[in-house]
């Protein structure tokens, strides 16, 4: 199986997955959910946690514990957020994780490139670089390209 064919199962999946979940006054389109996914760990949902640049993240989507805390600590069904692993847990599934992208995206929803409108590129803004970071240019790196090259695929914007 070539690459491209199994980056498209993966981004599938994940969009399945994300419509499956989303609820219906959510604003992120699964396209861009899953684009931003398949940047950030192909989609990988065994991305083991570990510290990356004085952060420390998990699951498919990269998230950190404060992200995660920005997004109102969402936790699988009967956790308990003040648990200890409960972020890890969460931000390893892929049900889980997308909540988090979701209730943070429509939490700190802002035109971070000042077009006028919000759009996946504000969304994958503010997921790459946070809600008091999203107008600088995304960095030109393995997760912009991967990001790109999604949303042009699969025509997002």
């Amino acid at each position: 199986m070539s690459l491209l064919q199994r980056s498209m199962i993966l981004v599938t999946a994940v969009l399945c997955l994300s419509v499956i979940y989303v609820s219906a006054d959510a604003d992120v389109d699964a396209n861009c959910l899953g684009c931003m996914c398949e940047a950030a760990t192909r989609c990988n949902a065994t991305t083991a946690c570990h510290h990356s640049g004085g952060g420390y993240f998990c699951g498919p989507f990269h998230i950190s514990w404060a992200y995660w805390a920005d997004a109102k600590k969402p936790v699988l069904l009967h956790d308990d957020p003040n648990r200890q692993g409960a972020f890890e847990d969460c931000a390893k599934d892929l049900y889980c994780s997308a909540s988090v992208v979701r209730t943070y995206m429509k939490t700190f929803a802002q035109d971070c490139d000042g077009d006028g409108v919000i759009t996946c590129k504000d969304y994958v803004r503010l997921h790459k670089l946070g809600r008091l970071g999203c107008s600088a240019p995304l960095p030109k790196d393995r997760f912009t390209s991967q990001f790109e090259e999604c949303v042009t695929r699969l025509n997002v914007y």
